[in-house]
């Protein structure tokens, strides 16, 4: 597995420098620019600008300067926000975005997967038929409509959570309706993932072996059902990951969390090229660092996998 772990450690660097390369050059040959106004700026202002961010050199000039502060960790000043630099602003948002993220894929994962295993248990009971209407709504209702009937009942009606305002005076109870409604689809994936396949793992020979052999039910599901059937929820998870992590605009705006989901979004339509880079630099490296973990727990899970 060290061997493994390594391999994937160095195949990090090519991957990583054909997303910059792709990224660098279809974000500077798109129309536009990031100093594109309803007014045309007088020339002489306009070449004052470019020189400044050094954008009027020859753009594989451009490109070998940016390579370079990357490599550095340095992603240069923000093209829309001038007093800050974007590593100032990742460095401000992205733990907020992470916080929410991680938490809101906890309670998705060990809800989800509780939920299914019950399912499968309960097939063709109303404990079964309710837990896959719940995951139904979770992927057919748009977070854009669950956040705010989720901030309507608990926070307007029964006053028992605050609508937003990421802990500033409310402390640890402001995550909860975020992180609820965050996590819903990836919880109904997830319910929706497990009772798929804890059923079929119960169908097994080796289960029925299990069973034949005297074992509790317990025994059985905990030890012997779960290591097979949690394979696919844990390739799931991978995407689901950075999807999590960097998918929370909705969520972001609707509870107003000062996450970098905004930024990302105010940066794509300002065609600040420091930030979209910048965030799909991360966004990558969340990706492939949660695909590299996904793979490492298969290992786990089941023996029969060789990383050789």
């Amino acid at each position: 597995m060290a061997r493994f772990f390594i391999r994937r450690l160095l195949s990090l660097v090519p991957t990583m420098f054909i997303i910059v390369t792709l990224s660098f050059f279809l974000i500077r040959l798109a129309p536009g620019g990031p100093f594109a106004r309803e007014r045309d700026l007088p020339e002489a202002i306009l070449q004052n600008i470019l020189k400044r961010y050094h954008m009027d050199e020859p753009l594989p000039k451009q490109y070998l300067r940016y390579l370079g502060d990357v490599i550095r960790w340095d992603f240069g000043p923000s093209l829309r926000y001038r007093d800050r630099s974007v590593n100032e602003m990742i460095d401000t948002t992205l733990p907020v975005s992470t916080a929410l993220g991680l938490t809101a894929l906890s309670l998705a994962v060990i809800l989800g997967v509780n939920v299914g295993i019950v399912s499968a248990l309960k097939q063709n009971k109303w404990p079964d038929y309710t837990a896959m209407s719940v995951a139904v709504v979770g992927i057919s209702v748009p977070l854009f409509v669950m956040g705010p009937i989720l901030q309507m009942v608990f926070a307007i009606w029964l006053k028992w959570l605050p609508p937003g305002q990421w802990l500033s005076d409310h402390g640890l109870k402001a995550i909860i309706l975020p992180a609820v409604t965050l996590s819903f689809p990836y919880f109904a994936y997830i319910a929706r993932l497990s009772r798929a396949s804890v059923l079929e793992v119960l169908r097994s020979d080796y289960i029925r072996t299990a069973r034949a052999k005297g074992l509790k039910e317990s025994v059985v599901i905990v030890k012997h059902v779960l290591k097979g059937a949690l394979l696919p929820v844990v390739t799931y998870l991978g995407p689901a990951l950075s999807g999590i992590v960097t998918g929370s605009v909705v969520v972001e705006a609707v509870f107003v969390v000062p996450g970098l989901g905004r930024p990302f979004v105010q940066a794509a339509i300002n065609r600040d090229y420091t930030m979209i880079m910048a965030d799909v630099i991360v966004y990558s490296l969340l990706l492939i660092t949660a695909n590299l973990v996904v793979d490492l727990v298969y290992g786990l899970l089941d023996p029969r996998i060789s990383y050789k």
